[in-house]
């Protein structure tokens, strides 16, 4: 049997692990209490398929079984649970981005926080685009970044004004801003909005918006967005901004987002 042959249930078990943590996750942070049957019925499965992820699970040391017959994620659930949002994160971030450029015509990206800057994991261009080279692994600083503003969409002041403690606000386009504070402001203007708008922060000409990507566990893990020139994009701000977070919100359920995740900080 070929690799690509075996890929498939490998994959397909790992989405039902992942899914099972998610929905333990949920119950754990909620207070709920967890148990076999009402993991089948958050996920709409049945008892005996779940009861046998669960067992795999507990094998690895992600689930525990407790005294009073209760679930409870182990102390390894983090790291592999993270690694599994990763590749979703690649897997299913792809069609979304290239859905979203087909839509729009323009370039589309996926990028994460990193220290105090933004990393290019995944792009999609359209036919027609006249960008040299590719931003994949191209690292920008995040104060003047769309993603590095998305990024940062559910921290509070206090850990935005961490992130930058060291940082030095050079200024890389025309509208940069100069301070922490100012970052703070422009970020306020973004929640308010609902995407974020980046207008010759990063370079003159440049004009790009992007909107946060949400996991299971509530917390923002990237952006994705749109780039391109400040005189083809300017007036379409709006219809820019609204597409991205269309499929922002797309790629965030794939992870394991509650829909009623708030676009709002979680601190204020």
């Amino acid at each position: 049997m070929s690799t690509a042959e075996n890929e498939g249930p490998r994959l397909s078990s790992m989405g039902r692990g992942f899914d099972v943590i998610t929905a333990l996750a949920r119950r754990s942070t909620s207070g709920e209490g967890a148990t076999v049957n009402a993991l089948a019925g958050d996920l709409g499965r049945e008892r005996s398929q779940v009861s046998r992820t669960l067992s795999a699970l507990t094998a690895l040391g992600l689930v525990e079984r407790r005294r009073d017959r209760g679930l409870a994620l182990g102390w390894t659930w983090y790291a592999t649970a993270t690694e599994l949002t990763d590749r979703r994160l690649h897997t299913h971030g792809i069609p979304v981005l290239d859905a979203l450029s087909a839509e729009l015509g323009e370039a589309a990206f996926l990028g994460v926080l990193q220290g105090d800057s933004t990393v290019t994991v995944l792009e999609s261009l359209p036919d027609d685009s006249r960008m040299i080279g590719s931003w994949i692994g191209r690292s920008y600083p995040a104060y003047c970044s769309d993603a590095g503003r998305a990024t940062l969409w559910d921290a509070d002041d206090d850990e935005v004004r961490a992130v930058f403690s060291r940082t030095s606000f050079h200024p890389q386009g025309p509208r940069s801003p100069r301070s922490v504070e100012d970052l703070l402001e422009r970020l306020a203007d973004d929640r308010r909005r609902g995407y974020s708008v980046v207008d010759e922060e990063a370079e003159p000409g440049l004009y790009s918006v992007a909107a946060p990507v949400w996991d299971f566990r509530g917390e923002v893990i990237g952006a994705i967005q749109i780039v391109g020139t400040r005189s083809e994009l300017l007036g379409r701000s709006d219809e820019c901004g609204t597409a991205c977070v269309r499929a922002a919100s797309a790629l965030s359920r794939r992870l394991g987002a509650d829909a009623s995740v708030s676009p709002l900080p979680r601190h204020r």
